[in-house]
């Protein structure tokens, strides 16, 4: 992908999509299907332990060159639902020029829990789209 001028198009910001409800009724029929096996989000897995958001995660996340923002199926922007297709867990892009699918379920199924793998598959999803992530500004003391 590029821009008129043929330059990548810069990737603006990253939407993660659990396959999940963020319904309190969602989150706890989740919270039970997935601790009885009937329910999966490798997206979950990364994001959150027993309870909480991973402290890995944050840091992971915090240290990305954009912000990476999460929805549930049912609070998720029409955009992402119509680029995602149905599927689930998904992560996309967000550019100026539309949003991309980056990273599908059977994706995230290969990180394992693991933020740094995340990290990892989203640096490649990005240069195999062909996007570009922001110029990021360094400090000349670097």
């Amino acid at each position: 992908m590029s821009d008129d001028t043929g330059s990548p198009t810069t990737v603006i910001g990253l939407l993660g999509i659990y396959n999940a409800n963020g319904t309190v009724r969602g989150e706890i029929s989740y919270w039970f299907g997935a601790r009885m096996g009937r329910t999966h989000c490798a997206l979950c897995e990364v994001t959150h332990g027993l309870f909480a958001e991973r402290s890995d995660w944050r840091t992971a996340r915090d240290e990305l060159p954009v912000p990476f923002e999460t929805h549930h199926l049912d609070d998720q922007p029409s955009d992402a639902a119509a680029c995602a297709s149905g599927r689930s867990p998904v992560v996309l892009a967000r550019t100026e020029d539309g949003i991309y699918l980056l990273l599908t379920p059977e994706d995230l199924a290969t990180c394992l829990g693991s933020p740094g793998r995340l990290v990892e598959l989203l640096h490649r999803a990005v240069d195999d789209a062909g996007l570009a992530w922001p110029e990021v500004e360094r400090d000349p003391k670097e």
